[in-house]
C-alpha cells in the first residue's frame, strides 16, 4: 500500500504526532525555517557533504549537480532545498510528484526555468511514468522532446533547457528506478534526530516564536517528539498554548508534560492511536501473532491506517514486530503498557518464540 491511500494520509495529517504537514505547519514552518546551512541543526554528514557540493558548484561558476533527498517525512528535506536555492544564489520553483502525471505537466514546467534556477520536486517517486521518461533527459542533456500530433504523423521536437538543478524528496528511495537515482550527483538520507538535537531545535523555535522555555521543559517535549522537528515544532506550540491558559507562559519540564497529557502524546511519544494499536495487541490477543486486518477491525481503523500510520513508529521503537504469521509484541510493548506478558512471551521476544515452535 502506498500514500496515495487518502485515508492513511489523512489520518497521518490529523495526529499532533504525525509527521505530515498540515496548512498550520506550512505556515509557520516558513517563519522557523533556517536560512542557510549554518543554521540548519541536526544531519551533520549530509550538511557537510553538501557545502561541499554548493562551494565547488560556486568556485566554478556553474550550477549545483542535481540532489537527491530521502527519509522519512519532517526531517528537513523541503528546509534543504530552500537552503541549497539561497546558497546558490537562484529562485526556486516548487512542485511535487502527484501534481505531475502527464510528461505535457513537466515539459511545462522545465521550458520556463530561468538559468540555473532549482527545481524542487517532492515526493518524486510518485510521478507519472511517462513524466520521469522525460526527465531523464531533462537532468543528463538539458533537453526535452516535446512530441507534436498523434500517431504515425507524430514528430518529435526537441526544446535546449538552460542549466537548473534538480532537487527531488522521497521518503521511499527503494520506489525510484535505477535509472533516476543514477542521474544526481548528490544522494542524501535524511536520519532520525537524536534528543539533543531536538532540543536545540525546540530552542532555536521558542525563540523565533517568544515562548519563553527552560532546558527541562525542551528536554521533555523533545523526548516526546519522535526523533522529528516538525513534531516537535508542533508539540511546542501546543504546549505553549497550554503554558499561556494554565500558567504563567513559562514552560517547565511538569507544564510540558501536563500539556502533552491533555493532548494524549505519552513520555515514549505514543499517541492514542499508537496505544489502542498496542492495547489490542496485548489484551485482545495476548501479544499476537495477529493479521494486520483482524487488528485494525479490533482498533476501529482502516487496515491502511494500521500499517502506515501506526506501525512504522512501533516497529522502529521496538514495540511491535512484523512476523509472517502477523503481528507480535515485544517485551517492551508489555512493559511500556504496566502489562505482564504471559508465560510464553515472558521468557523473550514474542517473535523468538513464534519461530522457536
Amino acid at each position: 500500500m502506498n500514500w496515495d491511500d487518502t485515508t492513511g494520509a489523512e489520518a497521518a495529517a490529523e495526529r499532533l504526532v504525525g509527521a505530515a504537514a498540515d496548512g498550520e505547519d506550512q505556515a509557520v514552518e516558513a517563519a522557523l525555517r533556517p536560512k542557510d546551512l549554518g543554521e540548519f541543526i541536526g544531519q551533520e554528514k549530509v550538511r557537510e557533504q553538501l557545502d561541499l557540493v554548493l562551494r565547488a558548484a560556486r568556485a566554478r561558476g556553474a550550477t549545483a549537480d542535481h540532489v537527491l533527498l530521502s527519509g522519512a517525512p519532517g526531517l528537513g528535506k523541503t528546509t534543504l532545498s530552500m537552503i541549497i536555492a539561497a546558497e546558490m544564489e537562484a529562485p526556486i520553483r516548487i512542485t511535487s510528484g502527484p501534481a505531475i502525471q502527464h510528461a505535457g505537466d513537466l515539459a511545462a514546467i522545465l521550458s520556463s526555468l530561468q538559468e540555473g534556477e532549482v527545481l524542487f520536486l517532492d515526493e518524486i517517486h510518485r510521478m507519472s511514468r511517462p513524466a520521469e521518461e522525460m526527465l531523464y533527459m531533462a537532468m543528463e542533456d538539458f533537453r526535452v522532446d516535446v512530441i507534436v500530433g498523434k500517431g504515425p504523423g507524430a514528430t518529435a521536437i526537441p526544446l535546449e533547457l538552460p542549466p537548473f538543478t534538480l532537487v527531488g524528496a522521497t521518503t521511499r528511495a527503494g520506489l525510484l528506478p535505477p535509472p533516476l537515482r543514477d542521474r544526481f550527483g548528490f544522494t542524501a538520507h535524511m536520519e532520525f534526530y537524536g534528543p539533543g538535537e531536538l532540543e536545540r531545535v525546540i530552542h532555536r523555535s521558542a525563540g523565533l516564536l517568544d515562548v519563553e522555555i527552560d532546558p527541562t521543559g525542551a528536554a521533555e517535549i523533545a523526548g516526546r517528539s519522535r526523533g522529528t522537528p516538525r513534531i516537535a515544532n508542533r508539540l511546542l506550540r501546543r504546549v505553549r498554548d497550554y503554558a499561556q491558559v494554565k500558567a504563567d507562559g513559562l514552560i517547565t519540564q511538569e507544564i510540558a508534560a501536563a500539556a502533552l497529557a491533555v493532548y494524549e502524546v505519552d513520555a515514549r511519544g505514543l499517541d492514542r492511536l499508537d496505544r489502542g494499536v498496542l492495547e489490542a495487541l496485548l489484551k485482545l490477543f495476548g501479544g499476537g501473532p495477529v493479521g494486520l486486518s483482524t487488528l485494525a477491525v479490533a482498533v476501529g481503523e482502516e487496515r491502511e491506517t494500521v500499517e502506515e500510520v501506526a506501525e512504522p513508529f512501533l516497529v522502529r521503537e521496538g514495540l511491535l514486530a512484523r512476523t509472517p504469521r502477523g503481528r507480535v509484541a515485544t517485551p517492551a510493548a508489555w512493559a511500556h503498557l504496566g502489562l505482564t506478558p504471559p508465560p510464553s512471551q515472558s521468557s523473550g521476544n514474542g517473535q523468538q518464540d513464534l519461530f522457536g515452535a
